[in-house]
């Protein structure tokens, strides 16, 4: 068991496994300052030991130009802070592995900028997420209530929802004041108790809401999540190579597409149809979906987005209730756009 530089322990529910009661117990939350101090099942991702964990990210500006302070790890039993600062490039790829595995499920809450950070500064592809942001908008969305666009819910409603969590966190607004006042606020060593505090709330219910949240998806939402999930890790990691180095994204049921390229680009018109036909907005009235409703396709491939007799772009249609055109009166020929 890891030894911590500074103790705290807290009374909350947590969930074991899936299908287990929720346990009252203190967890204790530990400093990690080096990669011997994280579980080995962490380190060494295995299909034997399949895990699911709560994941966040503080730092400065954190994004591809930050600084990546602290990494948070919530297990079942023990949250573990892995201190970027004082551990270094060395102790957050040690963590790589883990992050990247397809055995173990990152639940965290809005994925994007922390996917940036670990990417362009670490090399690390973060992979099988679960992000409640999204997880939330899809449940609001099979239970008939419609959202207005960019209306995500903060992390702070999240908890505050009764549904999954119905509790106040007050000490969110205090740390964000600290951080208008001093934007270097992560970076002071050694943590204070207020520091440790607040990175391990930002992940302590996340097992606990998961749970929740997974009793509440359908079969089509849970599609719909991992895709929106894979997406948002690589949204704000563009390259050259069109993510050939990043895991494949989840398949579309019942369709087997054996080009990567394609894969992405079929999985980026459905997450634009999906944008679409969440938001029930028109095209004329948002300038600004009208340029992501319009995707290249590579000379000679359309063949392979369309599908045989139809039948990849027949599926993005139904599962999305939104018009596809190819080319025609609609734009050159190697264009797909889409009307909701």
């Amino acid at each position: 068991m890891a030894s911590s530089s500074a103790s705290h322990q807290t009374l909350v529910p947590l969930p074991s496994d899936p299908g287990g009661a929720s346990l009252d117990h203190e967890v204790p939350i530990y400093v990690v300052t080096e990669a011997s101090q994280l579980p080995a099942e962490f380190l060494n991702p295995s299909p034997e030991k399949e895990l699911v964990i709560g994941f966040d990210c503080e730092g400065v500006d954190l994004c591809r130009h930050g600084t990546l302070c602290i990494m948070q790890l919530a297990f079942p039993d023990a949250i573990y802070l892995v201190d970027a600062i004082q551990g270094g490039e060395m102790l957050v790829k040690a963590c790589k592995p883990a992050l990247e595995s397809t055995y173990i499920r990152k639940v965290i809450h809005d994925c994007k900028r922390d996917s940036e950070a670990l990417y362009f500064q670490f090399g690390i592809k973060l992979h099988n997420v679960i992000d409640t942001q999204i997880a939330y908008s899809l449940i609001e969305e099979q239970e008939g209530r419609a959202r207005l666009p960019d209306d995500y819910i903060s992390f702070v409603g999240l908890l505050a929802d009764p549904r999954y969590c119905g509790i106040s966190y007050m000490e969110k607004e205090e740390v964000r004041v600290l951080l208008r006042q001093d934007p270097k606020f992560w970076t002071y060593r050694p943590l204070s108790e207020l520091m440790i505090r607040a990175a391990a709330d930002d992940v302590r219910f996340l097992l606990y809401i998961y749970y929740k949240m997974m009793e509440k998806l359908n079969h089509r939402s849970l599609w719909y999540l991992a895709v929106r999930g894979a997406l948002y890790c690589r949204c704000f990691c563009i390259n050259d190579n069109d993510y050939a180095d990043w895991p494949p994204l989840p398949c579309i049921p019942g369709i087997h597409v054996v080009s990567n390229t394609i894969t992405l680009l079929l999985f980026a018109l459905s997450f634009v149809c999906m944008l679409c036909f969440v938001d029930n907005l028109a095209v004329e009235d948002h300038p600004e979906l009208e340029i992501l409703s319009v995707l290249d396709v590579p000379p000679g491939k359309m063949g392979r987005v369309i599908g045989r007799r139809g039948a990849s772009i027949l599926s993005i249609k139904e599962s999305c209730n939104a018009e596809i055109f190819i080319g025609g009166a609609k734009g050159p020929p190697d264009k797909a756009s889409i009307d909701p």
